[in-house]
């Protein structure tokens, strides 16, 4: 039997960006959810009803910094992996548990990086 797709959830303010992420995303069958903003995010990540396998965000973000939300994130859910997203990746203070990947980024790249944070 097939294993049921990994939910990521995308956070990215630019609506052109975060479109093209999503479109790859579910290219690589991925299920996807997305979120302009910390506030829609938290939203999702809330309702316990989703599932969600990995956060990926936007280190700047309109409402509150990425870092911030992936702390927040972890509060309610805290073994998500979470993947920034930044065109300052090398300037990016990760905690060490969570991932980087520097944008812009190619496909491959992206696939790659979601596949070794998931296990896959």
């Amino acid at each position: 039997m097939p294993q049921p797709a990994s939910t990521i959830l995308v956070v990215e303010d630019d609506n052109i960006v975060r479109m093209l992420i999503v479109d790859v995303l579910e290219e690589l069958e991925y299920q996807v959810l997305e979120a302009a903003d910390g506030a829609q995010a938290l939203l999702l990540l809330e309702n316990s009803d989703n599932l969600i396998n990995l956060l990926m965000t936007d280190k700047g973000l309109p409402d509150m910094d990425g870092i911030k939300l992936a702390h927040r994130a972890r509060e309610s859910r805290p073994t998500l992996p979470i993947l920034f997203a930044s065109g300052y990746a090398e300037k990016i203070n990760a905690p060490l548990d969570m991932h980087v990947i520097g944008k812009p980024f190619s496909i491959d790249q992206l696939r790659d990086k979601v596949k070794s944070i998931l296990g896959q």
